[in-house]
């Protein structure tokens, strides 16, 4: 027995048999043989084994095979279960078929996997309804559930929390109700979550900051309550935190940034307004060195502002505006270079504004309103050449408006009424804002026809003591009546030329001979409608008005003669809103001197661009050669503004609805197609400034053709002016010519610019307006793209808004080949909301005609 033990088979093989013989020999024998019977019944016994694992690994699974992915049973189930809780009023879920082919292949729409099991989920944008299956927490690979901007309601499933590898929860926009459950703290790979602009109620769970990935968490627009969780303020991971527009209540936890090193925690966007909140503002905030935006406005907060926080050297955007807030103004905040917006309106603070304020060289917007602040405006203000906004309205500030604001050229809003302020005001600020800005002030005048000033305006001096203090020497007095005299003197004569110029034009006319308003006339009859008049007689003036076609009549002197009131300046010069004799308004724009071509090829030009008329754009009427080289443009007066002031200028109660701003999407686009096909016109400086609109909120694209006109480094100048200001194409920069494709490229910008509610001309942590947009787009925060008038009716034009966005980024793509041509854009925009085009198929939208 043991000279064949070594041979032996396995007992359930070989049987007992095999060793029973007479003989070593014998044995041998039939050991050899039923080695080889043993060797082929194993073979064909690991070969049914084999089939029987394959068999029972098949039958473990969906028993699915397609396209050579296999999706597991449970994730096929917990799929159907989760379409069975969904409402699919557009059917789009139709891929998810009961027999489950293409799950995993790219068929099922809205769903990716990685070995057989489901780890993306992403149907944002949908039309659906109904609420989340529980089941979904048995897809256990999952790692992004993204279901924003639908109409899904009921309770978060707490089974989320079970996902071990979830890193996203993206559920925006919806309507979610119910608290949201704290199981959610043990997805410890979680980095994004976004319930924002749901129906959410109950307290924010402490655990969700249990994840050390946790960088974006947004609950915003909600109804939650109770106290900030002061785990959340000490989570290193966390970037941006907006809880604004809730019921939040109790103070702001004064334990931010634990007692880790600087610049462990990374916390850059902070958004706590619109809430209960009470208390003063932590000290502990000002420890977070990487905050770019902190807002804690409409609040109960009081206190006064700390002073470290002059220690956040990377801040842009602080609002503390409508609190409680008391104290001084301080002055370590003047120290925060980066400050783009500074909002402390509608608290009680005090003081004087420091001087140093004027050291915040990229401010764009300050406001200051409704407060308790004395003393006199800091002279500063007028080196902020950013400014766009200035509120100082209702405050205890005294002494003269500082001349230096008027060189404030971006100034689109300012507003210093009811104050104590006295003298005159500067010019040009009483022609680029109306009394409303300067109202309030009992001893200032010169803002309006009604406070006219009634001495001399002088140069003022930013005084740096009460003017009471300040005594007038005998020279002084003496060169104040001279110049009193002198411009009595100078009114005088004005008045005697004035009266002799019209009677040598009542001579004439009693004579028989033609005046200048005859001549403008005659040509309705002699001459093309395209060009009435030629040579105005003008009194003296011997210059050349030429008309074309349009309702207003107007002579030379007419036009000189008229109230005038500076709009804007820009490169090519200075616009004006002049106002007739007969009470009409037009625009009149002065160009630069030498700026123009030689007189003969002006003409030519000129003559070419009075002849366009288009709906959407702005319509020349005509223009005016003076003796002396002066160059005037006259147009069509625009009541509401450029669609730049439109946007940027209101104010937090005038929200523009989405039919308004998708009808000026298409007017430009309607315009600049035109040019394009029609006119083959390049129009090189489409900005948001040179979009004007009607009393109807129509858009009319103004400065078209003007490059014809000018010279070669004026346009040059006007070129680095829009890249300037956000809307130059990039490769522009190369090719030194615009094109068709580089004005797609600025009506891409425009269109964001609708969208966004945001200035190009701000930069964007670092990054112009379509970079930002696309970096939100990518990272699934589509939401906070749109502008916030536009998130209150989502619902109901989310589709529209999306497929918008989508236009707009392939209008802005760095390559121009792949930018559509005009006539696609205006095409897609129309199938958009093709409702506002066919109310408008002739550039307008219903109203009273504007042409």
């Amino acid at each position: 027995m043991d000279n064949i033990q070594f041979y032996r088979c396995p007992s359930q093989v070989i049987d007992n048999t095999c060793y029973i013989s007479s003989t070593k020999k014998e044995k041998w024998k039939n050991q050899k043989t039923q080695m080889k019977s043993m060797f082929l019944s194993c073979k064909q016994c690991y070969l049914f084994i084999l089939l029987h694992l394959l068999l029972f690994a098949f039958q473990s699974v969906s028993s699915q095979q397609w396209d050579g992915i296999v999706v597991l049973q449970a994730d096929y189930q917990s799929l159907q279960a989760i379409k069975h809780d969904f409402i699919d009023p557009k059917g789009l879920l139709r891929s998810w078929n009961d027999s489950g082919y293409g799950a995993c292949s790219g068929r099922w729409v809205g769903i990716k996997c990685a070995q057989g099991q489901v780890i993306v989920i992403q149907l944002p944008w949908r039309g659906l309804g109904g609420r989340i299956s529980e089941k979904i927490g048995e897809l256990s690979a999952l790692r992004k559930l993204s279901l924003h901007d639908n109409f899904l309601g009921g309770v978060i499933p707490t089974s989320l929390g079970f996902l071990p590898n979830l890193r996203g929860l993206i559920l925006f926009n919806n309507r979610f109700s119910g608290s949201i459950p704290p199981s959610l703290g043990s997805c410890l790979y979680l980095q994004t979550l976004d319930l924002s602009n749901n129906s959410l109620t109950g307290i924010i769970p402490a655990s969700l900051a249990n994840s050390t990935r946790l960088y974006r968490l947004n609950l915003s627009f909600n109804g939650l309550s109770g106290p900030i969780p002061v785990s959340l303020t000490q989570s290193p991971s966390l970037t941006f935190l907006a809880l604004q527009y809730n019921n939040l209540s109790g103070s702001v936890p004064d334990t931010w940034g634990g007692t880790m090193k600087k610049n462990f925690y990374r916390l850059q966007s902070l958004t706590l307004d619109h809430n209960l909140i009470s208390g003063s503002i932590p000290v502990s905030l000002c420890k977070l060195d990487r905050l770019e935006v902190v807002s804690l406005s409409q609040n109960k907060i009081e206190g006064a502002i700390p002073s470290e926080i002059g220690q956040l050297s990377r801040l842009q955007i602080l609002d503390l505006s409508n609190n409680n807030m008391t104290g001084s103004f301080p002055a370590n905040l003047c120290n925060i270079s980066s400050l783009v917006q500074l909002n402390l309106e509608s608290n009680r603070l005090g003081d004087k504004i420091p001087k140093a304020i004027g050291g915040l060289q990229n401010l764009s917007a300050l406001d200051l309103g409704r407060n308790q602040f004395t003393g006199f405006i800091p002279g500063g203000l007028g080196k902020i050449s950013s400014l766009t906004q200035l509120d100082l309205s209702e405050n205890d500030l005294m002494g003269f408006i500082p001349v230096s604001l008027a060189n404030l050229t971006h100034l689109s809003f300012l507003n210093v009424s009811y104050n104590g302020l006295s003298g005159s005001v500067p010019d040009p600020l009483p022609q680029k804002f109306n009394s409303s800005s300067f109202v309030g002030n009992p001893l200032l005048c010169g803002y309006s026809i009604s406070t006219k000033c009634n001495y001399l305006p002088h140069t003022q001096i930013e005084p740096d003591e009460p003017p009471s203090r300040r005594k007038l020497s005998t020279k002084d007095i003496i060169l104040i009546a001279a110049g009193i005299l002198l411009a009595v003197l100078l009114l005088l004569c004005c008045f005697l030329f004035c009266c002799l110029i019209r009677r040598r034009a009542a001579s004439k006319a009693k004579n028989g001979q033609p005046t200048g308003r005859a001549t403008v006339m005659r040509g309705e009859k002699g001459i093309p409608a395209a060009v009435r008049s030629e040579v105005e007689a003008g009194g003296d003036s011997g210059g050349k008005l030429v008309h074309f076609d349009g309702q207003l009549v107007f002579t030379a002197d007419d036009l000189l003669c008229a109230t005038a009131e500076i709009m804007g300046k820009s490169t090519y010069g200075t616009v004006y809103k002049a106002t007739l004799e007969d009470e009409n308004q037009v625009a009149v724009k002065r160009l630069r001197e030498k700026i123009a071509k030689g007189l003969r090829e002006f003409e030519i030009e000129v003559n070419l661009l009075g002849k366009i008329r288009h709906p959407n754009l702005l319509a020349l009427r005509a223009y005016y050669l003076g003796p002396k080289g002066e160059k005037l443009l006259v147009f069509d007066f625009m009541p509401r503004g450029s669609l730049g002031a439109f946007l940027h200028a209101r104010g937090p109660d005038s929200p523009i609805d989405w039919p308004t701003r998708m009808n000026i999407a298409m007017g430009t686009a309607r315009g600049l197609c035109y040019l394009h096909t029609e006119e083959d016109i390049v129009h090189g400086n489409l900005t948001s400034g040179n979009i004007l609109l009607d009393e109807h909120t129509n858009a009319k694209i103004s400065d078209y053709g003007l490059s014809r006109l000018m010279t070669t480094t004026t346009n040059s100048n006007v070129a680095a002016t829009a890249a300037a200001l956000g809307y130059r194409a990039p490769e522009l920069s190369k090719l030194k010519k615009a094109n068709t494709k580089t004005d797609v490229y600025s009506l891409g910008v425009i269109m964001l610019e609708l969208l966004t509610g945001k200035s190009p001309s701000e930069a964007i942590n670092g990054m112009d307006l379509p970079q930002w947009v696309a970096s939100i787009v990518k990272d699934e925060w589509t939401n906070e793209v749109f502008d916030l008038d536009l998130m209150r009716d989502v619902s109901t034009m989310g589709d529209e808004l999306l497929n918008t966005l989508k236009l707009a980024l392939r209008c802005v793509d760095p390559s121009p080949t792949a930018r559509p041509d005009v006539q696609q854009v205006l095409q897609q925009l129309e199938e958009i909301k093709p409702e506002l085009a066919a109310s408008s198929g002739d550039g307008r939208r219903i109203g009273p005609p504007t042409e």
